[in-house]
């Protein structure tokens, strides 16, 4: 092996990959071999980068002809990873040596593609697109570059310069970006402005607006290797006839899968899994089914069955088909007794200990050997496998395992267990079964049967696509193609169920969809829409590389998503009472005021203006300074809507030095000049339901202090000791003008408003407490259809969870926090 290494370095490999590819029992000597076909001892990188991929597939999938492919990468006529697919594919069927011409036309060999050709062909696709994109523009730009990518005349061009002619054209086309490609911003547009009553009236009756649309699904699929998947029909098999049958029940249609386990909720990981697997069918013309991966009883309960598909339709999706692992419990038995007369599985006795062992131990690089019970006649292990289903053995006292190929490189090819007995009830079969497949049995088979045509999944099942293929060969069964990509991560949290369940048991958080947490159903509650999860997974694109994003980023597409969505609404949080010592007491005006300034289409409110008002403490300083522009002692400050500024004449303290309230004067005599800052207000008008009272405001902050609350560098004392003690702040006592009131009532006289409140769903209702932050109502608010149709504000017991915190600057940060 250690002479191989430096070989492997001489082409390109860093060191660490050449030591790893110089060990692995299955790629060495194919890579060995290639590289001595060349006739070179010297190579560039390109070539040796292609080599190397050759030698991974040739080991995997026993590609013919790979002596003939390795001389055309030396030789320079396969260049690129495009074309030496192609040429894997050509030799999968066909003699290179025999025809060098359909071997080179195949795979673009010699082909050069000008900058003028490409140019030509984008602008063919454009102008077969331009009436939609004149129409769309630019939210049809994912679909535009899916086809110039996928136009035959460009297959072998430079994608980047493919993308940037795309690009320079677009813009030629369109010009730069402007509020007609912000759909909120094209509805205010169109819409004419209401007289004041109309809208007033318009409001009433309209739903709260739609959430604004997030980018294209097909611009997640435009570019990179998921582009450049097979169609379906493509995949080799090991017998034709698998793949006639395929064929006649799929009519060539694309056909995916989402497979949770239902064992736990799902988090914001499983948003992008829902939106590849989803987002590749519909963007193809094909479907996705929902597949439950129910094959441990001990884990599964029906709690999490039902709030993955509420996830999944959360998130704007719907599956084709609602499967379960487990309604394929009698083929997938029937398969593993036929993998048992093939002399392809075996009943084993061995503890966990002793097949850990048998597999070199813990980190895998001991010896590995085989089970004493491997070479068991067939027709004992069929007896001693029925004795299993029969219920004849204690649990972990017997399994069976599939006899691969303990000489491989690959730990997924050494011997995995393919049924377990437990005694548990199940969910759907309850005590039908005491054995159980495993995932590694289970997965690909099932994905047989629904004729799968791509198993995307993310990148730790990398390893698990060699033994995927070979039990789908094993069992003579229509074989999909398995496509990993990588798996996102955010900061500031953990997504591990364990972890979760720890969190919870420790008193940390008290439920799952806590809305610190980053679980799909905390995120939901919390307020966070739908629409807002989509953009920030569908901006990151698919890739093979895990990520982990800044929860910031995410924070900034939820916050320009509720900025379309969200109608302005005056709310006091640390509420402070004002008196205005000039206006009488029985004093009221009802002042209109927008839901959103400078959109009409959200429409309008009214508000009372009395004698006595709620400000927020953030607007007051008892010590003014030169950057302040709020209220302080003897200052001026506008009032959002009303006619006039207010001046503080004076402070009142209560007995502990706390303010009481401020006395104030209404400037609404002589000339003022106009306030350089307006602030938010509260009337309290009881007669006109003034203020709506709010029992508590929950503000949440990060669950954890640090990025990477898992990193013993940086937490040296394990993730748990970083849990951030002051993560949740209730506040008690926050009022809020009547548009709050006003808009629960709009949405509850909506189709929609209707069916989520009936199912006790209020996140849906969502606002912005003007220069405060994004809130939503709690599932905790006692929120009640006869509350709201016979106008009962008082009975409701309103809890408000903050989602987001609005963008500042930092002078008014400062000033805030001053």
């Amino acid at each position: 092996m250690d002479e191989l290494i430096p070989r492997f370095e001489s082409l390109g490999l860093a060191p660490q990959k050449a030591k790893e590819a110089a060990s692995n029992k299955k790629i060495a000597p194919v890579l060995d071999n290639l590289m001595s076909a060349t006739g070179q001892s010297t190579f560039s990188r390109t070539t040796g980068l292609l080599l190397y991929a050759l030698a991974t597939t040739a080991a995997k999938e026993k590609t013919p002809h790979t002596d003939y492919i390795a001389r055309a990468i030396a030789s320079g006529r396969i260049a690129s990873t495009e074309q030496l697919t192609a040429a894997t594919k050509f030799c999968s069927k066909n003699d290179p040596a025999a025809d060098e011409q359909a071997f080179d036309n195949a795979c673009g060999v010699g082909v050069f593609i000008s900058d003028e050709a490409i140019s030509a062909s984008v602008k063919a696709v454009l102008e077969g697109l331009k009436d939609t994109l004149l129409e769309q523009r630019y939210r049809g730009q994912g679909r535009a570059l899916g086809m110039v990518m996928r136009c035959p005349d460009l297959r072998w061009a430079d994608s980047a310069k493919v993308k940037s002619e795309f690009d320079v054209q677009l813009l030629a086309l369109l010009g730069p970006k402007d509020e007609r490609d912000n759909p909120a911003a094209q509805k205010k547009a169109a819409a004419k402005k209401p007289a004041p009553k109309a809208a007033a009236a318009a409001a009433a009756a309209a739903p709260l607006r739609k959430g604004w649309e997030p980018a294209s699904l097909e611009s997640m699929f435009a570019g990179g290797d998921i582009s450049r998947m097979h169609k379906p029909g493509e995949n080799p098999q090991i017998c034709p006839k698998l793949m006639e049958a395929h064929l006649k029940a799929t009519d060539g249609k694309v056909i995916t899968r989402f497979p949770p386990e239902p064992n736990g909720y799902l988090h914001i990981g499983h948003a992008k899994a829902i939106n590849v697997n989803f987002g590749y069918a519909k963007t193809h013309g094909g479907v996705c089914n929902l597949r439950y991966d129910d094959t441990n009883p001990t884990a599964e309960e029906q709690e999490y069955v039902d709030s993955i598909l509420e996830a999944v339709r959360w998130l704007g999706f719907e599956p084709h088909q609602i499967l379960y692992s487990s309604d394929y419990f009698q083929q997938l038995y029937e398969l593993a007794i036929k993998l048992i007369e093939r002399g392809l599985a075996y009943v084993c006795h061995c503890t966990g200990d002793e097949i850990r062992e048998q597999r070199g131990g813990d980190d895998n690089r001991g010896e590995r050997f085989a089970c004493p019970h491997r070479d068991r006649p067939a027709s004992e292990s069929l007896a001693e496998f029925q004795k299993m289903k029969e219920g004849r053995y204690a649990a972990n006292t017997a399994t069976l395992r599939m006899k691969m190929d303990l000489e491989d490189g690959n730990p997924q090819m050494w011997d995995l267990v393919a049924y377990r007995v437990i005694y548990a009830s199940h969910h759907r079969t309850g005590t039908q079964w005491c054995i159980y497949p495993t995932y590694d049995f289970t997965h690909c088979l099932c994905d047989s049967f629904e004729n799968i045509t791509h198993s995307l999944c993310t990148r730790e099942f990398f390893l698990s696509r060699q033994s995927y293929y070979w039990l789908c060969d094993a069992a003579e069964v229509y074989k999909p193609v398995q496509w990993e990509y990588g798996r996102l991560n955010v900061t500031n949290t953990v997504l591990s169920k364990r972890k979760l369940l720890k969190l919870r048991d420790e008193g940390v958080i008290s439920t799952l969809d806590d809305p610190r947490l980053y679980t799909l159903p905390a995120l939901r509650r919390r307020g966070v829409p739908p629409s807002a999860i989509n953009a920030f997974v569908r901006e990151l694109g698919v890739t093979t590389a895990d990520t982990t994003i800044d929860v910031n980023r995410l924070e900034n597409h939820i916050r320009d998503s509720l900025n379309e969505i969200a109608p302005r609404i005056m709310a006091a949080v640390h509420p402070i009472k004002v008196v205005l010592e000039n206006l009488p007491e029985d004093h009221i005006e009802l002042i209109e005021l927008p839901y959103k300034p400078r959109d009409d289409s959200f429409g309008v409110h009214q508000v009372p203006f009395t004698r006595t008002l709620y400000i927020d403490r953030s607007d007051f300083r008892e010590i003014d300074s030169p950057d302040y522009y709020r209220l302080a002692p003897n200052k001026t400050v506008g009032l959002q809507g009303a006619a006039h500024p207010i001046t503080c004449t004076a402070v009142r303290k209560a007995p502990d030095g706390s303010i009481s309230e401020l006395v104030c004067r209404y400037e609404n005599t002589g000339s003022h000049p106009k306030p350089k800052t307006f602030i938010q207000w509260v009337a309290d008008c009881p007669s006109l339901g003034s203020p709506v009272r709010l029992d508590e405001v929950r503000i949440y902050n990060p669950l954890f202090t640090h990025s990477n609350p898992q990193d013993k560098s940086v937490v040296p004392g394990g993730w748990l000791s970083d849990v951030n003690r002051d993560s949740l702040e209730i506040v008690k006592g926050a009022v809020a003008e009547v548009g709050l009131w006003d808009s629960i009532k709009r949405y509850a006289a909506t189709e929609t408003g209707k069916k989520e409140l009936d199912e006790h769903n209020v996140e849906g209702l969502r606002f912005q407490f003007m220069r405060i932050g994004y809130f939503t109502l709690d599932k905790d608010t006692a929120l009640s259809a006869a509350a709201i149709s016979e106008d009962r504000v008082g009975d409701v017991r309103f809890i408000v969870n903050r989602i987001v915190t609005l963008k500042e600057d930092s002078k008014k940060e400062a000033a805030t926090a001053a």
